[in-house]
Parts: C-alpha cells; structure tokens; sequence
C-alpha cells in the first residue's frame, strides 16, 4: 500500500512566493485567496517534499500520515 503524506502550511510564515508551487511534481499546491500556499490536492502528494526544502520560510512541513489518518 502506498505511503500518504500530509502538507501543513504556516500561514503566519507563509509570504506567498509560489516556490512550492513551481516546484511540486503533482500540483498538490495552489495560492489561496489571501495569497498563502495551500495544499489543495493532499491525496496526490507523494512525500518528495521539494515544497519543504524549496520554502525560504520554512513555512511547510510535510510528514507521513499514520494508517488511522
């Protein structure tokens, strides 16, 4: 069974620069109205986590979801 990932964006950090979003291989991210990262497709983020090392802000965090996730 395929591994899942969670995306967790700090929107406090986050300055809206789109890096992750350019760099995502599945477009897992988008910009949300108030110009933030938002992880709007968490069901197809393969856990590369080129969002996280990418983010100058260390706004994003990705973690592997337990199986009762």
């Amino acid at each position: 069974m395929a591994k899942k990932f969670e995306i967790l964006v700090n929107k406090v950090w986050c300055k809206g620069c789109g890096l992750c979003i350019g760099v995502c291989p599945k477009k897992v991210l988008e910009l949300d109205p108030q110009v933030k990262s938002e992880p709007v497709r968490q069901a197809d983020c393969i856990g590369c986590r080129q969002c996280e090392n990418i983010c100058p802000d260390f706004a994003i965090t990705v973690r592997e979801r337990g199986t009762d996730a």
